[in-house]
């Protein structure tokens, strides 16, 4: 009998463990998730941005640049940018301030105005020395990695995406 117990002890002890470094793994999954989706808005903002000038050149006879409210982002500090963003006549693109993004109150939207402080930051940088009308786009996202079992000092994490925009209109 005290040796069944003890064998049941043990393994209720290896599951418990197995079950906290599952958990512990699933949530730094769902930061990693997250951080994606936010890296390849980043670069569909700018993408929006460009189309918007499109647009706006399209109905305007003096015509817009296609890269119009992008200059934030031009240097190596980067810029911020939401899903707000338009680019018609209005500079959608902020220098990089070292800020948190905010959900929205139905935990949908990212955005820097009002809302839910999160743990993520977002960066966008534009290379345009490429070649002419083609702009490579860089997006990282921050994030304050927890302490864990495996992961003792924390620390942060960070995800990056890149694409190439050109100017094929």
């Amino acid at each position: 009998m005290v040796i069944s117990i003890f064998i049941l002890s043990v393994a209720v002890i290896a599951l418990f463990g197995t079950f906290s470094i599952m958990v512990i793994l699933s949530s730094e999954a769902e930061d990693r998730l997250i951080a994606t989706y936010l890296a390849q808005e980043g670069i569909e903002i700018i993408r929006n941005i460009r189309d918007n000038n499109w647009l706006a050149s399209a109905a305007d006879s003096e015509g817009v640049a296609w890269d119009q409210g992008l200059g934030a982002c031009y240097s190596a500090a980067g810029c911020e940018v939401d899903y707000r963003a338009t680019g018609f006549g209005v500079n959608p693109a902020y220098p990089w301030q070292d800020r948190f993004l905010k959900t929205s109150s139905d935990k949908y939207f990212y955005g820097y105005d009002s809302g839910t402080e999160t743990k993520f930051k977002r960066k966008i940088t534009i290379d345009e020395t490429i070649a002419p009308h083609i702009l490579k786009i860089k997006a990282e996202v921050f994030w304050k990695r927890r302490p864990s079992i495996i992961n003792p000092a924390g620390g942060d994490g960070t995800i990056e995406a890149e694409d190439i925009l050109y100017n094929w209109y």
